[in-house]
């Protein structure tokens, strides 16, 4: 499998996956290339709909020339468990906050989230995020304060008192159910709609049109995520009996 930088002609024949739709795997698959990168390549440039390759390509070059060297980050960097590759661990570390960017978090919030969920312990401290992410305690702590505010983190202290920031399974279960809990709110909006635009208006069909999507999709995660739970406690040995 061929490694080093992508070529200007794989960057082409990437935007033209991405045109006809293929996905990552496919595209990677084509170019025989870990997929891993070119979700890592496709999301640091536009991502699937803004991808342009001459636009990549270019973007790509000022980076390796202001990147500091390629030691600097690995000599801070947490030792990994026997039996783990160091580089793999990175590479799917910006894989995971890649798709956490497509979900819709900003950069440096996914960068945060993606850190602790890698980490054995599901938790880190903020210094522990700023030297892992070499950034100034201001944006670890503006991360945190929005993650927690989406249930989407958890802020403990532990035995010395130091802030711990957690990801557990019930923290998952919790936002999925504080997501469709959203979805039902805006369906009540949604629904409100008749008595103001007229309730055979077109903007009010419409609107009732989404309410009664709303309602059907977040009945079903929540009913969903409530059958689905215990799987988030299950351990490996269990699977196979779930």
């Amino acid at each position: 499998m061929p490694g080093g930088r992508l070529s200007q002609q794989e960057r082409q024949q990437i935007a033209s996956g991405l045109a006809d739709g293929l996905a990552y795997a496919e595209i990677a698959r084509r170019l025989d290339r870990p997929t891993s990168t070119i979700t890592r390549e496709v999301t640091r440039n536009g991502g699937p709909g803004g991808y342009r390759a001459e636009l990549a390509h270019h973007a790509t070059e000022r980076r390796s020339h202001r990147r500091r060297p390629a030691t600097a980050r690995g000599a801070d960097a947490p030792a990994q468990p026997a039996g783990r590759d160091a580089q793999a661990v990175r590479e799917y570390e910006e894989t995971l906050t890649g798709v956490f960017i497509q979900s819709g978090l900003a950069k440096m919030m996914s960068r945060v989230l993606a850190c602790i969920f890698i980490s054995d312990e599901g938790s880190l401290t903020a210094a522990e995020l700023v030297q892992r992410l070499e950034v100034s305690p201001a944006t670890v702590s503006k991360s945190i304060a929005f993650l927690e505010s989406q249930d989407l983190v958890r802020r403990e202290r532990d035995d010395r008192r130091r802030e711990r920031y957690s990801v557990d399974n019930e923290l998952w279960y919790q936002s999925t159910v504080a997501s469709a809990r959203a979805n039902v709110r805006l369906a009540e909006i949604a629904r409100q709609s008749g008595s103001v635009l007229g309730a055979t208006s077109p903007a009010a069909v419409r609107l009732e049109n989404v309410a009664r999507f709303l309602d059907f999709v977040s009945e079903a995660i929540m009913r969903s995520a409530e059958q689905a739970r215990e799987v988030l406690f299950t351990k490996p040995q269990d699977q196979d009996v779930i």
